[in-house]
């Protein structure tokens, strides 16, 4: 089992490409600690990704103070942290750009960029001090091409989170910590679902709209995010792997 005796955070666990990447850690042998702002979703993915080796936090981790303590929970409770998944989104803004809402624009960035950067800074630091780690930030597609209308916040924050990736990859290759990110396309998430959209509509559109014909399952998506945090891509640093069917190819 590639991460028995490995403590792996996974923000944004609780759902989605989070719970997914739980199951498979623990697959995997891994004690997982699922984090998010909302404690009835994140117990009930505890629950089903199996208690004993799933544990929850309940953080902020567009909030500062929170990110900081949601780290200092995970090592408190487990004893280190070897592993860290940065997946916390939200999604929202729509529409050109004159007509964002500041507030919308606001929040996206915070969350889906500030984010990122408020947990790798605390993630880092204690894997550096503490033998090194691996990190995988789950970006998007649409972060390296742009060429979705209607989408400016989001795309503009998960651009932010893969040049962000490589910079911190640079600054910590040295102190045994690997930071990597994957960019998913469409998953069968409720994210990826455009308003008033159902599974079925998002299905058909799909046929066209990706080279693959499909969303991804967000197995798939896990998958991939196992392998940038295992062993066997110990001299993978600064990767952006996209996962989108060939989408961007």
């Amino acid at each position: 089992m590639a991460f028995s005796d490995k403590i792996v955070l996974i923000t944004g666990g609780a759902g989605g490409i989070g719970r997914s990447t739980a199951h498979a850690f623990v697959r995997e042998g891994a004690t997982v600690v699922l984090a998010g702002r909302d404690m009835t979703t994140l117990a009930e993915a505890v629950k089903e990704v199996g208690p004993g080796k799933a544990d929850h936090v309940v953080a902020d981790v567009s909030d500062a103070e929170s990110a900081a303590r949601m780290v200092e929970t995970v090592v408190a409770r487990h004893g280190g942290l070897h592993i860290a998944v940065n997946n916390a989104g939200v999604l929202a803004g729509f529409g050109p750009v004159a007509d964002i809402d500041t507030a919308a624009w606001d929040d996206v960035l915070r969350v889906n960029l500030t984010g990122v950067f408020l947990s790798m800074k605390h993630e880092i630091a204690h894997m550096r001090a503490h033998g090194g780690g691996a990190i995988v930030n789950v970006s998007s597609n649409i972060g390296a091409h742009g060429r979705l209308a209607g989408m400016a916040a989001y795309a503009a924050s998960k651009a932010g989170v893969s040049v962000l990736t490589r910079t911190a990859a640079l600054d910590h290759v040295a102190d045994g910590v690997r930071v990597n990110a994957v960019s998913p396309g469409a998953s069968d998430t409720p994210m990826s679902l455009r308003p008033g959209e159902s599974r079925a509509d998002r299905a058909e559109r799909m046929r066209t709209a990706a080279p693959s014909g499909r969303v991804a399952d967000t197995s798939e998506v896990a998958e991939s995010i196992l392998w940038l945090a295992s062993d066997a891509a110990s001299h993978v640093v600064g990767h952006d792997l996209v996962v989108d069917g060939g989408a961007t190819a």
